[in-house]
C-alpha cells in the first residue's frame, strides 16, 4: 500500500431536488468553503486501521466512515485485514445538512481505493454512488457526481452530466436552519406521496424540472434580465418542497426570518426537512445576519 492524499468539497443544489430521482435534471455546484480532508499513511507496525478524526465536524464522521469502509470491503470482496495504516479525516461539512458530506467522504474513499487499483476510472462513479446509498436509501448520483467533478452541473439520474457555466454569479447564500433533515426520511416521504397521489406528485415532479430549466435560463443572460427570473425560479422549486411536506417547522420558521430580513426568494437546498436554506439577495445582507450565511461562489 501507498501513501495516499485527497481534499473533496462540498455542494448545494440550485433546484432538482428529489425529482432527479425520477429522471428530472438538476442543478448543482460545489461548496469550496467546506470539504473534507483525507490522508492515509500505511504502516505494517498498525494493526488494521487506525482511524484520527480532525476538524469540527472530525467526530461524527467516525461511525459513517466505518460504514462506508466496510461497504467498501464487501463491494470489492477483499479484506479489511489487508489494510494497515493510519486514515487522518479532517472536515468541517456539517452532517445531515444538505450540503453533501456523506457524498465527499464516498468520493474520497473511492479515490483512496483508486489508488491502489482497487476501482477503475469507469466504475468510479457507481462505486461511490453505492457507498452513498448507506445514507441516503437511494442516491440519484448528483452529489457524488459534482463533488468528483467540482464543477457545476445539470444532472440526471443515471450519471448524465452537463458542464454549466453561469454567466453572472447572484448574491446566493445558505444558512442552517437550526434541524438536521435526514435524507433517506425525506426520500421515503416523497415516495409516499407518490404512491397515495401519483398524479400530484407528478405534477410535482414535472414544476421541479420547469424550475431547473429557468434557473439554467436566468443563470445563462446578465445579472439585469435574470435575477427576476431566477428569483421566480427559485419560488417555483420552493413550491415543490412545501407541496411534499419538506418545508415545516424550523424549515418554515427560518425561510420566514430570511424573509423578513430581505431575501427576495428562499427554498431548502439538498433533501428538505432540515438542514440549510438557500437565500437570494438583491441587496446588502444585515449585519445581524453575516455570521449565519454561508456565500456559495
Amino acid at each position: 500500500m501507498k501513501a495516499f492524499e485527497t481534499r473533496t468539497f462540498g455542494k448545494w443544489i440550485l433546484a432538482g431536488e428529489h425529482a432527479v430521482l425520477r429522471d428530472c435534471p438538476a442543478l448543482v455546484f460545489p461548496l469550496r468553503s467546506r470539504h473534507l480532508h483525507f490522508r492515509f499513511v500505511p504502516g505494517a507496525s498498525v494493526a488494521g486501521l487506525e482511524l484520527k478524526l480532525h476538524g469540527s465536524y472530525g467526530a461524527e464522521l467516525e461511525l459513517l466512515f466505518r460504514d462506508v469502509l466496510e461497504k467498501s470491503f464487501e463491494l470489492k470482496k477483499i479484506s479489511k485485514n489487508d489494510f494497515h495504516g493510519v486514515v487522518e479525516i479532517s472536515s468541517n461539512l456539517p452532517i445531515g445538512a444538505g450540503l453533501g458530506a456523506s457524498a465527499s467522504l464516498c468520493v474520497a474513499l473511492t479515490r483512496w481505493f483508486q489508488s491502489e487499483g482497487l476501482v477503475s476510472d469507469s466504475e468510479k462513479h457507481e462505486f461511490a454512488r453505492q457507498l452513498e446509498n448507506l445514507f441516503h436509501g437511494e442516491s440519484s448520483g448528483v452529489d457524488i457526481a459534482v463533488v468528483t467533478e467540482e464543477r457545476a452541473l445539470i444532472y440526471t439520474k443515471g450519471g448524465h452530466r452537463n458542464f454549466f457555466e453561469p454567466q453572472w454569479n447572484p448574491e446566493l447564500y445558505i444558512s442552517f436552519c437550526g434541524q438536521k433533515g435526514i435524507t433517506y426520511e425525506c426520500v421515503n416521504q416523497v415516495k409516499s406521496l407518490i404512491e397515495k397521489f401519483p398524479s400530484k406528485a407528478t405534477e410535482i415532479d414535472q414544476r421541479m424540472k420547469i424550475a431547473v430549466e429557468k434557473c439554467g435560463n436566468a443563470l445563462s443572460v446578465s445579472k439585469n434580465e435574470g435575477f427576476e427570473k431566477l428569483k421566480q425560479a427559485m419560488d417555483l422549486a420552493a413550491s415543490c418542497f412545501q407541496d411534499w411536506g419538506l418545508a415545516k417547522g424550523e424549515v418554515s420558521v427560518h425561510m420566514n426570518m430570511l424573509k423578513a430580513h430581505g431575501a427576495a426568494s428562499v427554498k431548502p437546498t439538498g433533501s428538505g426537512g432540515g438542514g440549510y436554506i438557500l437565500s437570494l439577495w438583491n441587496q446588502p445582507v444585515p449585519a445581524e445576519l453575516q455570521n449565519e450565511l454561508i456565500h456559495c461562489f
